[in-house]
């Protein structure tokens, strides 16, 4: 199965679906990930913060799939938004995952309440890695509208994707609005509410009416969307299933439906990024 693409705004390209290995334990990731590339995903979306870099890099290594099948995406530690730290820290991504360019560097959350508020330089510090052929692509997650407005106002230099929270109870769409209107692709984090879906009455008719199942359905609305999107799961069975998602569509009205689910800021599931000032110790 060919996963679909989508364009980025410097030219290059993204796998649609990829997986993800959040609170995937280290001694388990390359495990799970060589099963997932083993099921035929070839994005995987890990972090600095997720301490399993090194699993995604072993697996990578003894996958013996060429480096330019694979799209590998990884996110900068809270701890090391200064710029010395970001470069140094993102040398130590580079060498867990054994790779010499990453596709897609992120910084992981804005933390606006941190760092007197500057995340304008931690962003200029991520633009030198695409200047020095490390990084095809960078990026942010968890950014707020203002948070897009400034960066791209004070630096000139677009990231290729916002990585957000959403799903059909919280479909963030200023977040997503916003990133669109700068030509910014959404990653959709937490894609079916951490399994919210699975029991949700107006979503299974719909799953019901394709044969599908209530996470098939959901990741497909994103997918329909245009959302990317990288579920987790630690079962192949699972693995499997959230990859079997191209043999159908939802109709407008199907989507639509799904969207009207959304309960606004009582469905978020994670932190708010206005807010959220976590540093790992």
């Amino acid at each position: 199965m060919t996963v679909p693409t989508v364009a980025l705004n410097n030219q290059t390209t993204i796998p649609q679906l990829g997986f993800g290995v959040f609170q995937v334990p280290p001694e388990e990731t390359e495990a799970t990930v060589t099963t997932a590339f083993e099921v035929g995903y070839r994005h995987i979306d890990t972090a600095q913060m997720y301490g399993n870099e090194a699993g995604v890099g072993a697996a990578i290594a003894n996958a013996g799939i060429p480096r330019d099948e694979l799209y590998i995406t990884s996110k900068l530690n809270n701890t090391f938004h200064e710029p010395d730290a970001a470069r140094r820290e993102f040398e130590r991504t580079l060498e867990r995952l054994g790779l010499d360019r990453i596709d897609l560097f992120l910084i992981h959350w804005p933390l606006p309440t941190r760092y007197d508020g500057d995340y304008v330089s931690t962003w200029r510090t991520l633009t030198e890695f695409v200047a020095d052929g490390r990084a095809t692509s960078v990026g942010v997650s968890n950014f707020q509208p203002d948070h897009l407005d400034r960066i791209v106002e004070e630096t000139g230099f677009v990231p290729a994707v916002n990585q957000i929270e959403v799903h059909p109870y919280f479909t963030n769409e200023a977040a997503r609005a916003a990133s669109i209107r700068h030509g910014i692709e959404v990653e959709a984090w937490s894609p079916i509410a951490k399994g919210k879906v699975i029991d949700d009455a107006v979503i299974g008719e719909i799953a019901a009416a394709h044969g599908k199942t209530p996470s098939q359905v959901t990741l497909r609305w994103h997918l329909d969307r245009g959302d990317i999107v990288f579920p987790k799961s630690m079962r192949e069975e699972r693995m499997r299933e959230n990859f079997d998602l191209f043999d159908f569509t939802l109709t407008d009205d199907q989507v639509a439906t799904i969207s009207a689910l959304d309960q606004g800021e009582a469905g978020r599931t994670g932190p708010n990024p206005d807010t959220f000032d976590w540093i790992p110790s």
